[in-house]
């Protein structure tokens, strides 16, 4: 029986977490795409290891895990390094995200993905969900998350998907500028329409 997807993506800062965690709570299993990302390249890993051949020893930390600031370094500027890596590291994600998917019990699954548009993972989910916040906003959250300039978040903020864009493409949007009360209420709505998307798709099978 395959399962149903909820592909759940937003700009950074926008609270993917606080929302796929609210699901959580509804007891639906999250496959989180970052979590899978550090486990690819996670010390001991086949993903490490080719990593190293390719990159040197200088991208591996004395602990033998991965310098993530060093391979940043490496790939920022060089498009055909950053190619490589993409290429190595995306089809192993994207396997492991779906066996995730196959192994969860719940009657669907949130694919918490922050890059869902832009890699092309949309194509894995029944249907779409992004966590919206106004750009101000975003950019406020995160320097104050992560302790950054706003300079540099507003960097990160272009190299994502364009918000009207990515608000064109999604099936739902959670305005997540509402009360802590009233987001739990929309998930909650959500989640029944999710169950009954899911049970038809079974149904139907």
């Amino acid at each position: 029986m395959s399962k149903f997807i909820v592909g759940l993506t937003g700009g950074i800062g926008s609270g993917k977490t606080t929302v796929a965690n609210l699901f959580a709570d509804l007891g639906i299993e999250l496959v989180d795409a970052d979590i899978i990302a550090r486990q690819v390249v996670a010390k001991g890993s086949e993903g490490l290891q080719q990593i190293q051949q390719h990159f040197g020893a200088s991208v591996i930390l004395d602990t033998g895990e991965l310098d993530r600031s060093a391979l940043r370094e490496k790939v920022f500027n060089e498009p055909e390094k950053r190619l490589w890596l993409n290429n190595l590291l995306h089809p192993m994600i994207r396997q492991q995200m779906l066996q995730a998917v196959e192994n969860a019990k719940s009657i669907y699954v949130i694919m918490v993905v922050p890059l869902l548009f832009e890699n092309g993972l949309d194509r894995l989910v029944n249907t779409t969900l992004v966590v919206d916040i106004p750009p101000h906003e975003q950019i406020a959250r995160t320097a104050k998350r992560d302790g950054v300039d706003s300079t540099q978040v507003e960097q990160i903020i272009n190299s994502q998907i364009d918000r009207d864009q990515r608000l064109q493409k999604a099936d739902a949007i959670i305005d997540n500028t509402q009360t802590p009360e009233a987001l739990r209420q929309t998930v909650q709505l959500l989640h029944q329409q999710y169950i009954d998307k899911a049970s038809q798709d079974n149904n139907n099978e």
